[in-house]
């Protein structure tokens, strides 16, 4: 549901005002939590003021990951 959440809303709130406009309630430890996951994840991201924005784009890593180019050198 917060990850959800964040994906529709990418840029409109904070940290905490994402978790009081959530459609469902959520102890907030909870919702720190699931935040902390998708943040160190890479899921999101969080600039110098707060705000909060959904950067995963599995599609676009498989389209540069797949280009012989961009490869890591073993």
């Amino acid at each position: 549901m917060v990850e959800k959440f964040i994906k529709e809303n990418s840029g409109e709130y904070k940290k905490k005002s994402f978790w009081q406009n959530l459609p469902k309630k959520m102890i907030y430890q909870t919702y720190c939590v699931i935040f902390d996951y998708l943040l160190e994840s890479g899921k999101i991201a969080q600039d110098k003021e707060g705000w909060v924005v959904w950067i995963w784009n599995p599609e676009l890593a498989a389209k540069y990951l797949s280009k012989p180019h961009l490869s890591w050198r073993k």
